[in-house]
């Protein structure tokens, strides 16, 4: 097996990415048109996407990566605008852009028009958590987006078996996939419930670090190949499982938790920059495979099926934000702040992605009577073609889009008001408890060493309220960042000591290793702060 074809893709997938974070444009766009570029360089290699790959051993990381970050409390605060666009956008969507597509194409059926919109229903997860990471938008915003982007995918491929049973000739009904669909959704909920307590309860009784987080980078699979097992969603089993580890997450060891989080954002940045640069290097294959369709004739298809995406969104977006209020004075009272601009960006933050295209390429090419699956090269096409077309339409539009609107980003002082407040009721909880435990006489210490805890215990009390005054006029910082600048220039000096040493034989290189952890855990903990 020829490996290089794949670290070719890996290697220069990171390099655009990392090159896109020193220009305005964001990455996953300059990823695309590097793909859509080099897919007709000579010599580079056909990379098909295979949906055996794409959908159990890309999708589960991915979404495991968005579920770690999402808040489980604020999911369950705003489940009724997450389910309204994860189930029943999706759902609206397929039918929506299947019947304009059958009436659009000629001799196309309603039912493969229908798989159509399946696949092209479920907003990326990957794009719409980079841009809610990106862009700063509120937290409200930012959540829907987020949630949406973890469910819609078990919505979509529900709705894509059930249509594509019934081109097949296996005999689906509307009553069949209402109950697949239920099914789906109900025991990959099941299977996520069954899976959480004992992998957490491992995540914690596991004592080597290492060994957490093997079974960290393990979790996403397993909870997708159990649900796939007996028939379930493994969407939902990943999503239940990783907002659940999430959520709990306080209570694994604080070394695991730095391990843990390196790991994920390093496989959260490889795979987000492949599954981009992936979707680019589509272009060559899915343009040999049109066929009896013209290039003209095709893309005036995909304009009107690219249009139908847009508009659906937004028939979609704004009478389940607004017939729910004017229904209940419940929501009216809980949510008072809700406008119009608000379900603008949600309704123009819908871009496609790579789970699309997987869905699309796992499309049979013949149905049950040996006849070919029709039109699936050009339904091939349309997905190709609404996935790059919302990627750049709206991923470059969205930021000015958000910048006219006048979108407030989340209130800095406002947070970190409230984190400074809970630093204080902290490390005032801390502060008694020292207190007691140096009245008892096993935990008698020196002087000097009590006067340290309580020192550190002040700092990072006093470190959020420095940053809401007053600041150094030379330098605009304030105490503390200064505290850690001339702390992380100590740190620096004391490891080129130690480098010296061991380069002059006077320690050894285990000693330089031992010596040189313990500074950097001290240097981690300032950058985490500087950085957070």
């Amino acid at each position: 097996m020829d490996v290089m074809p794949l670290l070719m893709l890996i290697a220069g997938s990171a390099v655009i990415a990392a090159a896109a974070r020193r220009t305005p444009v964001p990455a996953p766009l300059m990823l695309v048109a590097a793909g859509l570029l080099a897919s007709y360089v000579p010599g580079i290699p056909d990379y098909t996407l295979d949906p055996e790959i794409v959908l159990p051993l890309l999708l589960p990381p991915l979404l495991h990566t968005a579920a770690l970050d999402s808040s489980y409390l604020d999911l369950r605060a705003n489940a009724r605008p997450v389910a309204l666009l994860s189930v029943g956008y999706v759902l609206f969507a397929t039918i929506a852009v299947g019947y304009v597509a059958y009436l659009v194409v000629p001799d196309l059926p309603l039912t493969a028009a229908l798989v159509l919109g399946a696949v092209i229903a479920p907003p990326d997860a990957v794009a719409a958590t980079a841009i809610a990471r990106r862009l700063k938008l509120p937290n409200r915003i930012t959540t829907i987006l987020q949630g949406e982007s973890l469910v819609n995918d078990a919505t979509a491929i529900t709705a894509y078996k059930v249509a594509l049973a019934a081109v097949v000739g296996e005999g689906a009904t509307w009553g069949e996939g209402i109950r697949e669909f239920a099914l789906a959704a109900a025991g990959g909920v099941v299977v996520g419930l069954i899976l959480m307590v004992p992998l957490h309860w491992l995540r914690t009784h596991l004592k080597e670090p290492l060994l957490q987080n093997t079974l960290s980078l393990l979790i996403p699979f397993v909870a997708y190949a159990a649900a796939e097992r007996f028939g379930a969603s493994g969407v939902l089993a990943v999503v239940v499982v990783g907002l659940y580890l999430g959520h709990r997450s306080w209570q694994v060891d604080f070394a695991t938790r730095l391990q843990e989080a390196a790991v994920w954002k390093m496989v959260g940045f490889i795979l987000e920059s492949t599954v981009f640069a992936l979707i680019g290097l589509q272009l060559r294959v899915v343009l040999g495979g049109l066929g009896e369709y013209g290039v003209g004739e095709a893309i005036w298809y995909a304009f009107a099926v690219f249009i139908v995406v847009v508009a659906a969104r937004f028939a979609w977006v704004f009478p389940a934000t607004f017939l729910p209020r004017k229904l209940s004075s419940r929501i009216r009272d809980r949510e008072p702040d809700t406008n119009w601009t608000g379900p603008v960006i949600v309704g123009w933050a819908g871009m496609r992605g790579v789970v699309s295209l997987a869905i699309a390429f796992s499309i049979p090419l013949t149905m049950d009577d040996g006849e070919a699956f029709p039109a699936r090269n050009l339904v091939l096409f349309l997905t190709f073609t609404t996935v790059i077309a919302t990627l750049v339409v709206q991923g470059l539009t969205l930021p000015p889009l958000i910048r006219w609107l006048k979108i407030p980003s989340p209130d800095v002082r406002a947070e970190t008001l409230a984190e400074a407040q809970a630093q204080s009721e902290a490390s005032a909880a801390a502060e008694r408890l020292l207190d007691e435990l140096l009245a008892e006489g096993r935990n008698d210490l020196p002087q000097p060493l009590a006067d340290r805890l309580r020192t550190v215990m002040d700092r990072r009390r006093n470190a959020v309220w420095e940053r809401l005054g007053a600041v150094n006029e030379t330098t605009g910082e304030s105490a503390d960042d200064t505290y850690r600048r001339l702390a992380r220039r100590m740190i620096g000096a004391e490891r080129e000591v130690f480098v010296e040493l061991r380069d002059a034989r006077r320690i050894d290189d285990e000693m330089l290793r031992t010596l040189l952890r313990r500074l950097d855990l001290e240097e981690a903990a300032a950058y985490r702060e500087e950085t957070s």
